[in-house]
C-alpha cells in the first residue's frame, strides 16, 4: 500500500465519482488558479493510484507540459476514452445528464459537390419543444438563424442551437426534398426519458416486441427508479402479448447506469437468476487490492449479477435482435456482451464503439484553486465467461450503416434497420421499402449530436458510492 499512502495527500480527499454521483463543490473566492507544477502533481498522483493502466506511466514524465499536454503524455496508447477539463464545475454539469435543447438529435453531412453542411434529423424528443412544432425524422435543416451552414463555420453555427434558434429546413414527400415553412425553436433544461418506444409487431406467424432505448438511466434523478419502472411496464406487455423475438433498438445509445443495464439484461436473459453472473469488474492492482481488503467490499464488489424479475421474457424467445450504430457504446456493450453467455444475440446496424472500459470523475477539493477535473479510465468489464473481445467494438450480423438520405420513421417496418431484422426474424421480405433514387447513401458524418453528450453516458452505478467508503475508511 506504499503507492496508496504516498498518493493521500492528493487522491484520498479528492472528490471521486462516477457520473450520476455528483457533489457540490465550494466555490472558490480566489480567482487565482492553482499553479501548474501543483496541478501537474495532482494528475500524476491521482493517475499513478487509479489509472487501469497505471503500470505504463513514465516514471519520469515531462512536468513543465500545460496540464492537458501533461495528463496525454501520461496515457496508454490503447486508452480511446480519458479525458480532462480545466474547469471541475463545468464537468460535473457535463455529467449530470440534463441539457439545455429544444430536443432533436441530428448528423451533420456535407452536401455532395459543395462545401455546404446540412443537419438530416434523427429523432425529435416527445415532451421537447421540437416535439410541438412540424419537425419529423428525416427532416434536412441547412440554416440556423439565417445562416447557411458550411465546412468553414458549422462548428460556431451549431452551438446557436443551444440557445433559441429558428431553423430553415426541407422534407421529403416521395419524389424529392422540399422547403418547409422557417420554424421557431426555443430551449429549455430537458430531461429526456429514454424509454423512446415500443410495439409488438405481428409477422409470419410471430409476435415481435420491439423497444427503443436511447441511454441507460434509472430515472431523471439520482434516487428515482422511474425510468427502471417504465422499463418493466414495457416487458409486462410484451410478456402478455406472448413475443417470440426481441428487438432492441440502441443505435443511439451511447451508454449510462451499470443498474440500468442489469435491470434491462434481467428483462430479456434466458436461464438467469440472482446467482447468475453479468459482469465481472477489473481494476489495476492496487485499486482491485484496497477493494478486496475492505470489509465493506470485499471480492463481491468486483462482480454484477442479475436480478430476479417476473417481467423476464427470456425463455420465450426465439432470437434477440440488438440494433446498432456507430455510436453505440459503454453500457450498451455491456448488456450485449453480458448477454452472450446465456443466449443468442443478433446485431444489426454498424460497428460499435468498443467501449469495454468505465472511468471515475476526479476533482481536488483540498485546494479551491485547482479547478481541474479529470475521468482516468479505471476499470475493465467482462462477462461471466470472462471475455471482453470488443476493443474494436461489436462487429454487425447484418451490416449497414444507417446513412440513407431518406430516412422512415423509427418503428415504420419499412424503416431499414427494423426492416434488415424483421427480414430476418421471418426469412424473408417484409413491407414494402421506398425507392432509393432519391435517397442516396450518404458518406460518413461530419458531427453527430450524441457526440457531444457521450461523456454524460459513462457507466453511472451505486457502487461508487462504495468506493466512496473505501477511501474514507483508509483514510483514517
Amino acid at each position: 500500500m506504499k503507492n496508496l499512502m504516498r498518493a493521500r495527500n492528493y487522491f484520498f480527499s479528492g472528490l471521486i465519482l462516477f457520473s450520476l454521483i455528483v457533489l457540490q463543490a465550494c466555490k472558490d473566492k480566489d480567482s487565482v488558479e492553482a499553479d501548474k507544477s501543483y496541478v501537474n502533481r495532482w494528475i500524476y498522483d491521482n493517475m499513478e493510484f487509479w489509472y487501469y493502466w497505471n503500470t505504463q506511466i513514465p516514471s519520469s514524465p515531462n512536468r513543465s507540459l500545460e496540464p492537458p499536454d501533461f495528463f496525454a503524455s501520461l496515457l496508454s496508447s490503447e486508452d480511446r476514452f480519458s479525458w480532462i477539463q480545466d474547469d471541475y464545475e463545468e464537468l460535473i454539469k457535463s455529467l449530470q445528464g440534463i441539457t439545455k435543447e429544444a430536443g432533436y438529435e441530428y448528423k451533420l453531412y456535407r452536401k455532395q459537390g459543395t462545401n455546404n453542411v446540412f443537419m438530416q434529423v434523427m429523432y425529435v424528443k416527445p415532451g421537447s419543444p421540437a416535439s410541438t412544432v412540424d419537425l419529423l425524422r428525416g427532416d434536412i435543416i441547412e440554416k440556423v438563424n439565417g445562416i447557411q451552414m458550411t465546412l468553414d463555420n458549422y462548428r460556431s453555427v451549431i452551438e446557436l442551437i443551444s440557445e433559441n434558434h429558428t431553423i430553415s429546413y426541407k422534407r421529403y414527400n416521395g419524389s424529392s426534398f422540399q422547403d418547409k415553412a422557417d420554424a421557431a425553436l426555443t430551449t429549455v433544461e430537458f430531461s429526456e426519458n429514454p424509454n423512446f418506444y415500443h410495439t409488438v409487431i405481428t409477422l409470419g406467424g410471430k409476435k415481435i416486441g420491439y423497444y427503443i432505448y436511447n441511454f441507460f438511466a434509472n430515472g431523471p434523478s439520482g434516487t428515482s427508479q422511474t425510468f427502471n419502472n417504465q422499463m418493466d411496464q414495457i416487458f409486462t406487455e410484451f410478456q402478455s402479448a406472448g413475443i417470440t423475438d426481441l428487438i432492441l433498438d440502441l443505435r443511439f445509445n451511447s451508454g449510462g447506469s451499470e443498474s440500468a443495464t442489469i435491470n434491462l439484461a434481467s428483462l430479456i436473459g434466458k436461464g438467469i437468476n440472482n446467482n447468475s453472473i453479468f459482469a465481472k469488474r477489473e481494476y489495476n492492482d492496487q485499486v482491485e487490492d484496497a477493494i478486496i481488503k475492505e470489509p465493506t467490499l470485499g471480492p463481491g464488489f468486483l462482480v454484477s449479477k442479475f436480478i430476479t424479475k417476473t417481467q423476464n421474457v427470456g425463455a420465450s424467445l426465439s432470437n434477440v435482435y440488438v440494433i446498432t450504430g456507430s455510436r453505440t457504446a459503454s453500457a450498451s456493450e455491456l448488456l450485449i456482451n453480458g448477454l452472450k453467455p446465456f443466449m443468442e444475440v443478433k446485431i444489426v446496424g454498424d460497428t460499435t464503439v468498443g467501449k469495454n472500459m468505465g472511468s471515475i470523475t476526479i476533482t481536488d477539493d483540498t485546494n479551491r484553486k485547482n479547478k481541474w477535473g479529470m475521468q482516468p479510465i479505471v476499470v475493465k468489464s467482462y462477462n461471466s465467461l470472462d471475455q471482453s473481445d470488443y476493443s474494436n467494438g461489436f462487429i454487425p450480423d447484418i451490416a449497414d450503416k444507417d446513412n440513407d438520405l431518406v430516412l422512415l420513421p423509427l418503428g415504420d417496418v419499412n424503416e431499414r434497420l427494423l426492416n434488415l431484422a424483421l427480414e430476418d426474424i421471418v426469412g424473408g421480405p417484409v413491407g414494402g421499402r421506398i425507392s432509393r433514387s432519391f435517397g442516396d447513401k450518404l458518406s460518413r458524418p461530419l458531427f453527430h449530436s450524441t457526440d457531444s453528450k457521450a461523456k454524460q453516458r459513462e457507466i453511472r452505478e451505486e457502487k461508487n458510492e462504495k468506493l466512496m467508503q473505501l477511501f474514507k475508511s483508509l483514510q483514517q
